[in-house]
């Protein structure tokens, strides 16, 4: 224990000296970042400066309004926006704003659960984004959901988001805090509420289409008419589904405890009026939580109820041939025994012996046919 105690004293000071520290001299080359960066702008009181145009112009136009004084994200902040940066290209804004290395890596490598990190001075928030794939016909191949993530960095004067993924774009996003600079206003907290609302929006569209597809499954599964689902032929979709509910799950699970914490645990980045309202994304996120495990369960059941009916075909077709087999050993006893060759044998030299013989297999055949469909068997 006295070890890792003296570990943790000199690797505690090492972490808070590489990230408590803000260099804003003209030190850093961002330059490089230019083909990742989807959107930059500077934001005060809620409306976007028209002058900027670039990474390097929104970071200085940050350094001429902080004037070296501590900003509360009121006065101006900068909100950039990328689109899976390598970590060339990520180097130069992390060095910029003092990013954590473990929060960067997180960042450009991707594939994180949702979650909820504090570095000193900033939030480290992942999203899985979900998006519903379209599809005339569900197979044991389909896509159902597609997902990506979308990582926020969040301080005091600044909003950092990178995605990863062909959907889940911000853009309309930004416009429409554009739209209410009066909520704009209240600084990145407003913007990571945005993000965070609009993730879990796209949750609920798309438990309305999965409910669809589960629905016509269902129907399937339990239509007397379709005789492919009574012999488990829709065990193959039933299962690619369930694959796809889980990747949904695994995207919703991990981000109720996180919206939870920013709408319950006062934090100095949250402006106390937002944090309400990630109280309600927090309840939307637990209502999606339910509808996917419930998702989950029904389809446990449905596989269940379809390998259940393809028993049963099973055991109606075992019998069927049991049957038949049964019928089909009359004639070959008898066949068999005159078949024998002995010279003396009951009705041999009888002219109607043949006749009489293939009336009487057919007699037995009939009877014991007649008990079978009596039975249920035929």
């Amino acid at each position: 224990m006295s070890m890792i105690r003296d570990l943790r004293a000199v690797v505690r000071p090492a972490l808070r000296k590489s990230t408590a520290s803000y260099d804003y001299g003209p030190t850093h080359d961002v330059s490089a970042v230019g083909s990742a960066v989807v959107d930059c702008a500077v934001y005060r009181d809620g409306v976007r400066c028209s002058d900027t145009v670039g990474l390097s112009e929104a970071l200085a136009s940050v350094r001429a309004g902080r004037s070296g004084e501590q900003c509360d994200g009121r006065d101006g902040f900068v909100w950039i926006g990328l689109h899976e940066p390598t970590e060339q290209e990520f180097a130069g804004i992390a060095q910029e704003f003092g990013l954590h290395p473990l929060a960067v890596e997180d960042a450009v490598h991707a594939h994180q659960r949702p979650k909820l990190e504090r570095y000193d001075d900033s939030l480290f928030t992942v999203f899985k984004t979900i998006r519903y794939v379209e599809h005339a016909e569900l197979t044991a191949t389909s896509e159902v959901v597609e997902s990506g993530e979308v990582m926020v960095f969040t301080g005091r004067y600044f909003v950092i988001t990178v995605r990863h993924g062909s959907h889940g774009s911000l853009r309309s996003l930004r416009h429409r805090l554009e739209d209410d600079p009066e909520l704009l206003a209240k600084g990145p907290s407003a913007v990571l509420h945005a993000i965070a609302d609009q993730v879990v929006d796209d949750y609920l569209a798309v438990t309305e289409a999965v409910q669809d597809d589960i629905d016509e499954v269902e129907i399937d599964v339990f239509s007397a008419e379709n005789g492919k689902s009574s012999r488990g032929g829709d065990a193959g979709r039933i299962y690619q589904l369930k694959r796809e509910v889980l990747e949904f799950k695994r995207a919703v699970a991990p981000l109720l405890r996180p919206m939870q914490v920013l709408g319950e645990r006062p934090m100095r980045l949250i402006d106390p009026e937002i944090q309400k309202y990630f109280r309600d994304v927090a309840d939307h996120v637990a209502r999606v939580h339910e509808q996917v495990m419930g998702f989950d369960d029904l389809l446990n059941s449905i596989l269940q109820a379809n390998l259940a009916q393809a028993t049963v075909v099973q055991n109606e077709d075992m019998r069927k041939i049991t049957a038949w087999a049964a019928i089909l050993a009359v004639p070959t006893m008898i066949t068999g025994v005159y078949g024998m060759n002995f010279d003396t044998m009951p009705e041999l030299r009888w002219k109607f012996g043949y006749p009489t013989v293939l009336i009487g297999i057919v007699a037995i055949c009939y009877v014991i046919h007649r008990g079978f469909r009596r039975n249920g068997w035929l």
